[in-house]
């Protein structure tokens, strides 16, 4: 009894530290989900605040003023989203679990191809060349989905939860008469699924995050990805702001412009923010599966 007594203020100081913790995640969310509702006039004479000053709608507006294209952007990123992390999660998987078996014979020196690649790369001027003059994918869906393929760090990851996988389990798989591509599908990956999630998750992320491969690698407006139609649109704002202060009868002021980042900012994450929620508790799993050695 004396020990529930000492033990509730701890407990109620840990879950006001994690109430605190969890509002410093979620206000910077409503502060720029709020600045996108306001008038760019009610950001500059009251700055942002959680409830719109003076409610608008005109960032929105300005960046749905070709819904067109906007939904080709996310059509495009969709689609290289699906498909890459698809497919990176397999080749990913299979790499690491080749490397996580010690009784496969190359597995220290591809271990060390991996690592030598997570510390070194070729750069940009060769990963261009390698895409546009040796593979020809320059304006193809698979220059956004090819160079993000197979990420080192995400073979390590894959790789620290497939070693903690019992030999023993394995060892009965193979004597049951289970060939390797079998104990893989059939004995692998349906207990690793913490271990998908969470490398799932982050792949997902590069891919939908990415704008650099879309300028690199396209010049077709129909594959244009999400993250580089917003970066185009927010140069668009930034380049006629600039053009337009030096003219004395403009109010430049009245230009969407901090608001329309923030409008941005909404469409560009809104979705990832829905689906998160999803994967979380397999993503928390992930990340704590091997960090107990027993």
């Amino acid at each position: 009894m004396k020990k529930s007594k000492v033990s509730l203020p701890r407990k109620s100081i840990t879950h006001m530290l994690f109430l605190l913790l969890s509002l410093c995640c979620v206000i910077p969310i409503l502060y720029v989900l709020s600045a996108s509702f306001t008038s760019e006039q009610g950001i500059s004479e009251n700055g942002y605040t959680l409830i719109p000053s003076i409610f608008s709608t005109e960032a929105y507006e300005y960046v749905l003023a070709s819904p067109e294209s906007l939904l080709t952007s996310y059509a495009i990123t969709i689609t290289v989203t699906l498909i890459g992390t698809t497919l990176s999660l397999l080749l990913t998987s299979m790499l690491a679990y080749a490397i996580s078996r010690r009784d496969f014979p190359l597995h220290r020196k591809l271990s060390f191809l991996v690592f030598f690649c997570m510390l070194f790369n070729g750069g940009m001027v060769p990963s261009y060349i390698l895409i546009t003059k040796y593979y020809h994918l320059n304006d193809t869906l698979m220059a956004l989905i090819l160079p993000y393929t197979i990420v080192p760090w995400n073979v390590f990851l894959m790789r620290s939860f497939f070693t903690d996988l019992p030999q023993s389990l394995l060892d009965s798989a193979k004597l049951d008469g289970c060939s390797e591509i079998g104990t893989f599908f059939r004995i692998a990956v349906p207990i690793s699924k913490p271990a998908f999630a969470t490398v799932g998750l982050f792949i997902a992320f590069a891919y939908w995050n990415d704008w650099w491969l879309s300028m690199m690698y396209t010049t077709k407006t129909e594959l244009v990805s999400l993250q580089y139609y917003l970066y185009r649109i927010m140069n668009s704002i930034e380049f006629l702001t600039s053009s337009l202060a030096s003219n004395v009868t403009v109010n430049t002021s009245l230009l969407p412009s901090a608001t329309a980042r923030m409008a941005l900012c909404v469409l560009a994450a809104g979705p990832m923010l829905l689906i998160f929620p999803f994967f979380q508790k397999y993503f928390v799993k992930g990340l704590t599966v091997g960090a107990v050695k027993e």
